[in-house]
Parts: structure tokens; C-alpha cells; sequence
């Protein structure tokens, strides 16, 4: 596609792309951070991978053979 175009384009399209960028709203990595962390704490309490799965609610718990290696 950059084959195509003429530098004058190319330099217009990343001009373009400047100002979309420069008009996002930032925000500090401390404030991002604080708040991951705060989701994740809250979601703590239910998770299963932490807590585990009780077992008469685990499928895959309970007595249906296993294998032996002799």
C-alpha cells in the first residue's frame, strides 16, 4: 500500500494518525495499576482457581477408577 502512495501521502497519513493520537486521554500507569488491582481483589473471594472448586460441585472429583502404573 506505501508503495503506492507518494512521500507527500505518506507523511499526510502519519500526520493524520498524530493528531488522533494526541487527542486520546492518558492515563498514569499508577492509576491503571491501582485500579487492575483493585478488580482483581474484587473478584478474589470467587474465584475458582484460587479457592478451589468444592467438591460436590467438581464433575471430574470422585471415586471412578484410576490408573495404576506397576
Amino acid at each position: 500500500m506505501a508503495r503506492d502512495m507518494s512521500d507527500k501521502e505518506i507523511l499526510k497519513m502519519e500526520l493524520d494518525q498524530l493528531k488522533k493520537e494526541v487527542s486520546t486521554p492518558r492515563t498514569p500507569v499508577s492509576v491503571n495499576c491501582a485500579e487492575t488491582i483493585a478488580y482483581v481483589e474484587g473478584l478474589f473471594p470467587n474465584d475458582p482457581l484460587i479457592k478451589g472448586v468444592p467438591d460436590d460441585k467438581n464433575p471430574y472429583k470422585g471415586d471412578k477408577g484410576g490408573c495404576t502404573v506397576t
